[in-house]
């Protein structure tokens, strides 16, 4: 069942199973946030998730503030991929000044059941995917934020530094969608991975993501005695965070990941853009719509950096001795 949750005010909030909105000043703007699977209760100013804790601390900085000029509403599609049309268009019905979506099949949901509420969103290769026609000039009532910045080259700098960082592998699983595995992405992954001599199989997951298919896979890949695990950029993730790393643990499987969420609680490295600077720009964009621009004049802002951060608690819990040359790149290193 979709979730909403209203914020009434700064550091109050309350989860609701159907919509319900309270009574805000005439002029404060309404926002809608809205994530495939994250709990709304992550998606505010006091989040574990550096993202969007820096977007509401950049809005804040910019003015507005929730419970006096700013009304914000929050959903989750919980992980049901076959909600997502029906989530798109209960969001779109109740007519707010602005939607922020986040992940590629979402942001198309919205994008087919509104052309005039402006929308920004969050996503990976948006042109090729279809949700706009240009970066420059996205058109329309959509502008955003692109992921897709190293396109699949960014697999193979991620498999070289796995590779740098546990030279002894030598049965690597890339855990991912099997229908990512079995298109593009999956063609691309495994074409760097022979270009680095790399033995590399796919750790498939199906359908809607959960903790029995995660459990099942993990089991696999220890019964094949996988030696190095790189973990798809997928947002069905996010939630199972916690489980994936604990599970690497236990196997004792090195592993790189796509963002730095997963290294916070423990998880051995990722290479990944900046998420702090990505939503700084998704808040420039909501300040700028709010303020009257068109967002299909707002150009679709790309990453300029990415980040190598290195946990090396974890590496010596592993037995992972880090090359010094690996831990001297890194852009942050966890001890």
């Amino acid at each position: 069942m979709k979730r909403r949750e209203f914020i009434a005010g700064i550091g109050a909030s309350t989860a609701w199973p159907f919509a319900v909105r309270a009574q805000q000043p005439a002029k404060a703007k309404r926002i809608a946030v809205v994530h495939p699977n994250i709990d709304v209760r992550d998606l505010t100013i006091s989040s574990e998730h550096l993202g969007y804790r820096t977007l509401f601390e950049e809005l804040r900085r910019r003015g507005y503030i929730e419970g006096q000029n700013l009304a914000v509403e929050r959903y989750s599609a919980e992980g049901r991929t076959d909600r997502y049309a029906d989530l798109a268009r209960d969001v779109v019905g109740t007519n707010p000044d602005l939607i922020l979506i986040i992940a590629n099949p979402l942001v198309l949901s919205f994008k087919e059941a509104t052309t005039s509420i402006p929308l920004v969103a969050v996503a990976g290769n948006v042109v090729a995917s279809g949700i706009m026609p240009s970066l420059a000039r996205p058109g329309g009532n959509i502008t955003g934020i692109s992921t897709d910045v190293g396109g699949f080259d960014i697999w193979g700098k991620r498999l070289g530094l796995l590779r740098e960082a546990s030279p002894k592998s030598t049965n690597a699983r890339f855990l991912t969608l099997r229908s990512s595995w079995e298109k593009l992405q999956g063609e691309a992954v495994r074409n760097e991975a022979r270009q680095l001599g790399i033995s590399l199989e796919g750790a498939l997951l199906d359908g809607t993501v959960d903790e029995g298919q995660i459990r099942r896979v993990f089991a696999a890949m220890e019964q094949d005695r996988a030696d190095a695990l790189m973990v798809i950029d997928d947002a069905g993730l996010f939630p199972y965070r916690q489980l994936i790393v604990e599970l690497a643990s236990k196997s004792r499987i090195p592993a790189i990941y796509a963002h730095r969420i997963f290294v916070e609680p423990g998880g051995l490295m990722t290479y990944s853009f900046d998420l702090a600077e990505m939503y700084r720009n998704v808040a420039d964009q909501i300040d700028k719509i709010l303020r009257g621009e068109k967002p299909g004049n707002i150009p679709v802002f790309q990453a300029s950096r990415y980040e190598l951060i290195i946990n090396l608690k974890t590496a010596k819990a592993l037995g992972l001795e880090m090359p010094a040359a690996l831990v001297a790149r890194a852009d942050e290193v966890i001890e």
